[in-house]
C-alpha cells in the first residue's frame, strides 16, 4: 500500500510548484472542450496552491502526437477554460519544445498565486520515454513537484517520474490521494462482504485482474462480452457472440478454482444483428446458432441483485451489455441503478464503467469513479503503478 506525501504536507508558500494534471480532453473540431470533467477534477488541488500562495505551473499531455507540435493537440484550450473556471487568468506558455523561452519568462515573472500552463508534454519525442534530458528542463522550472494525474500514474514518463528523480518533495495532489484512498483500500482492507464486477468485451484483458481479485473478494460477478467464454468453458453453444477461443480453458479453470465465488450470467439478451433495431429475445443455456449475446438477461439481473444486496464494498469495471445501444443497455442501466441505492463503498474502475454509470446520470451517486483507465486495471492487477511509487514516502 502506498504512504506518499500529499500536497497538504509540505509548505508551499513561495515555492514554484510543477504539478502534473490530467488535461487530456476531448475536443471538438472547432477545438472546444466537449468534456471538461477532467479539468473540474483538477481544481481542489490547484486551488489548494493559489491560496496557500504557491507560484503554480501546470503541465499534461493531450492526446498522441508522437513527438511533434501538432497545433490540434495544443493545451490553448485548456488555458482559456482552466482561467475561466479558476476566475483568473491562466498564462499560457506556447512553446512548441515545452520548457522554451515563453515558460521560462512566465516562471521567471510569477508571483505568488499565479497560474502557468505549459504546452503539450508530449510534443516532446523524450516525454514517453522518460529520457533525463527533458525531465531536467521541466525540473529546472520547480522547487517542488506534486503529481495529480491518475490517468498516466501507470507510466513512467518524464513529467512524472522523470521529474519524481530530480525534484524533492515529489507529493501527491488530492486526485491521486483520493485514488490510493478508495482503489486501495477496496483492495487490500475492505469492509466486507466486497464484490468485484467485470464485465466490458474480452476476458484475455482481465485475466490478472481476475487472478488478482479472486484471492481477495467474496464475489466476482462476471459479465458482458466477457461471460461468453466462460459460457463455451461451461460446455454451452455461443451462437455468433464474441468468443475468444484460446482462453476457454483458462476460463474453465478459473470456474474449476473460484468455486461459488465467481458467478454467472444464467440468462441472455441475444439478436441475429449487431443493431440496436434488430428484434431479440432472452435465453436461458444455450445460445442458438446465429444469435448473438448483447446483453444479460432479467434473471441473471436478479441473480446479481442478490449478491450484491449485502455487499459492503464494490468495484465495477466494465459493463454488462452494448450499452451504447439502448436496447442493450438494461443490464448495466440496472446494475448501476442498484449500486447508486447500496448502503455501500461503491467504486467505479475506469473506462467505460464510467461512461456508462455517467450515461445513466448516476455518477453523483457513487462512492468513488476512478479517473484512469489503465492506471485503475493496473492497481486492481496488483501491480505497482510507476508514477505513484516515485512519489516521496512519509517519514
Amino acid at each position: 500500500m502506498y504512504n506518499k506525501l500529499t500536497v497538504e504536507d509540505v509548505d508551499v508558500k513561495g515555492k514554484r510548484v510543477l504539478v502534473r494534471c490530467d488535461f487530456n480532453v476531448p475536443l471538438n473540431d472547432k477545438q472546444e472542450i466537449t468534456d471538461e470533467n477532467r479539468i473540474v477534477g483538477a481544481l481542489p488541488t490547484i486551488n489548494y496552491l493559489i491560496e496557500n500562495g504557491a507560484k503554480v505551473i501546470l503541465c499534461s499531455h493531450m492526446g498522441k502526437p508522437k513527438g511533434e507540435p501538432v497545433p490540434t493537440l495544443s493545451l490553448a484550450p485548456v488555458a482559456k477554460r482552466l482561467s475561466e473556471k479558476l476566475g483568473k487568468e491562466v498564462i499560457f506558455a506556447a512553446d512548441a519544445n515545452v520548457v522554451g523561452e515563453n515558460a521560462k519568462k512566465a516562471v521567471a515573472e510569477m508571483n505568488e498565486g499565479d497560474v502557468v500552463l505549459l504546452e503539450n508534454t508530449r510534443y516532446r519525442k523524450e516525454e514517453t520515454k522518460n529520457v533525463d534530458e527533458f525531465s531536467q528542463e521541466l525540473a529546472s522550472l520547480a522547487d517542488l513537484f506534486v503529481n495529480d494525474a491518475f490517468g498516466t500514474a501507470h507510466r513512467a514518463h518524464c513529467s512524472n517520474v522523470g521529474v519524481s528523480a530530480i525534484v524533492k518533495p515529489a507529493v501527491a495532489g488530492y486526485l491521486i490521494e483520493k485514488e490510493i484512498k478508495f482503489l486501495g483500500n477496496a483492495v487490500n482492507s475492505p469492509v466486507r462482504p466486497l464484490v468485484a464486477i467485470l464485465g466490458g468485451s474480452k476476458v484475455s484483458s482481465k485475466i490478472s485482474v481476475i487472478e488478482n481479485l479472486l484471492k481477495k473478494v467474496d464475489k466476482l460477478i462476471i459479465g458482458g462480452g466477457m461471460a461468453y467464454t466462460f459460457f463455451a468453458a461451461q460446455g454451452k453453444t455461443t451462437g455468433t457472440s464474441l468468443l475468444e477461443p484460446d482462453f476457454i480453458d483458462y476460463a474453465k479453470k478459473m470456474i474449476d478454482e473460484a468455486g461459488d465465488k465467481l458467478v454467472l450470467p444464467i440468462d441472455t439478451v441475444v439478436t441475429e444483428a449487431f443493431d440496436n433495431d434488430a428484434p431479440s429475445k432472452v435465453v436461458e443455456g444455450n445460445i442458438p446458432d446465429g444469435w448473438m449475446g448483447l446483453d444479460i438477461g432479467p434473471k441473471s439481473i436478479e441473480l446479481f441483485k442478490g449478491v450484491l444486496a449485502d455487499a459492503k464494498t464494490v468495484v465495477w469495471n466494465g459493463p454488462m451489455g452494448v450499452f451504447e445501444m439502448p436496447n442493450f443497455a438494461k443490464g448495466t442501466n440496472e446494475i448501476a441503478s442498484l449500486l447508486a441505492d447500496l448502503d455501500a463503498t461503491t467504486i467505479i474502475g475506469g473506462g467505460d464503467s464510467v461512461a456508462a454509470v455517467n450515461q445513466a446520470g448516476l455518477g453523483d451517486k457513487m462512492s468513488h469513479i476512478s479517473t484512469g483507465g489503465g492506471a485503475s486495471m493496473e492497481f486492481l492487477e496488483g501491480k505497482e503503478l510507476p508514477g505513484i511509487a516515485a512519489l516521496t514516502d512519509k517519514a
